[in-house]
């Protein structure tokens, strides 16, 4: 695989897709929790729904928010510095595995799929940060290998 030394317009384009249908999902699930609850229906799996969905949606703005920055960047809109300073990606905060044993098990694969989807963009926010020259594993190794055999010789 090519290294890249930035990121690329048709790369940003097909993760803001990816994230638009993401987040179309997320909201057609979490919008029942809105609704009044059903005769019988658990209050601790509302709360649950509620709470996770409100996770997966922020999740999904701090996802989209970054990527539109990105988009913003390529058309000329903000500069790199601008969005060096105030666009990074924020930490996300994961579901809680209590909660998520309350929901559906399509419910739970969805809240997995948003957490995929920030953690492939925080690697590339720190990539991008880092201009790309983070080492490789294992030429870190090899370096750290060749400093040992250093302090013998």
């Amino acid at each position: 695989m090519a290294r890249t030394s930035s990121l690329s317009r048709p790369i940003i384009e097909a993760l803001y897709t990816e994230a638009l249908v993401l987040a179309d999902e997320v909201r057609a699930v979490f919008t029942a929790g809105t609704r009044e609850p059903v005769t019988g229906e658990d209050a601790f799996v509302r709360l649950a729904l509620s709470t996770e969905g409100l996770k997966a949606t922020t999740r999904m703005m701090h996802v989209l928010a970054w990527l539109l920055n990105q988009r913003a960047l390529f058309s000329g809109e903000l500069s790199e510095n601008r969005v060096r300073l105030h666009g990074a990606l924020p930490p996300d905060r994961g579901a809680d595995e209590k909660q998520l044993a309350l929901l559906e098990p399509e419910t739970r694969a969805l809240i997995a799929e948003t957490e995929r989807l920030h953690r492939r963009i925080a690697r590339l926010d720190e990539a991008w940060r880092q201009h790309f020259e983070m080492a490789s594993p294992a030429r870190a190794f090899q370096e750290r290998i060749g400093r040992e055999f250093g302090r013998l010789g």
